[in-house]
C-alpha cells in the first residue's frame, strides 16, 4: 500500500521540525504543501522519473487523501525533497542530513529512470560477420522488426 498524498506532506513537515503533535497544520498550510508537492511531481515526470503519481488537472482538483500509487523506493526522496521545498516558506532551515538524504534519493530516481529504452534493430541492418551462408539459409539481413506496445505506470498504451 503506498504512501497518501497527505502522508507525504505531514512527514515532510515533519522532517522540517514542524512535527503535528507540536505543530497544529492549518487548511492553507496542508493546501500549499500538496500544490507544491504535485508540482515537483510533474517536474519529476517531465524529466523522465515516472513513479505513476496521479497528477491532478489543476491545483483545485487534488485531494490529500488520493493514494500515490508510487514505489516503496522513492518515500523517502520525495519526503526529504518536499521538505526541502516547503522550508523556506516556514523559515526553516534543514539539517546537512536532509540536504544529503534528498540528493542521494533523487539521484537513485534519476539513475533508475537514466535507462536506456530497448529498441529493435532495423530489417535492413545485415545480421554480420557471424552469418555464414552454409550454416544458415536464408536472408543475410536481419529480421523486421515488430511493433512493439508500450504502457507505463502513468500513461496510456501506445503502438509503435
Amino acid at each position: 500500500m503506498s504512501y497518501s498524498k497527505r502522508q507525504f506532506v505531514t512527514a515532510a513537515f515533519e522532517e522540517m521540525g514542524l512535527a503535528a503533535y507540536v505543530f497544529d497544520l492549518q487548511p492553507d498550510d496542508l493546501q500549499t504543501a500538496i500544490r507544491r508537492l504535485d508540482a515537483m511531481m510533474a517536474e519529476w515526470n517531465g524529466k523522465g522519473i515516472r513513479l505513476a503519481y496521479p497528477l491532478p488537472g489543476s491545483p483545485q482538483d487534488s485531494d490529500l487523501d488520493e493514494p500515490s500509487q508510487v514505489p516503496d523506493s522513492a518515500n523517502e526522496a520525495i519526503i526529504t525533497n518536499l521538505a526541502i521545498r516547503l522550508a523556506p516558506g516556514f523559515g526553516k532551515q534543514l539539517s546537512p542530513f536532509t540536504l544529503a538524504t534528498a540528493k542521494t534519493g533523487y539521484n537513485t530516481l534519476l539513475s533508475r529512470a537514466a535507462m536506456p529504452e530497448e529498441q529493435q534493430l532495423p530489417g535492413t541492418m545485415p545480421s554480420g560477420a557471424g552469418w555464414k551462408p552454409w550454416r544458415w539459409y536464408g536472408d543475410p539481413f536481419l529480421s523486421d522488426p515488430v511493433n512493439p506496445v508500450k504502457a507505463g505506470g502513468d500513461g496510456n498504451i501506445t503502438l509503435e
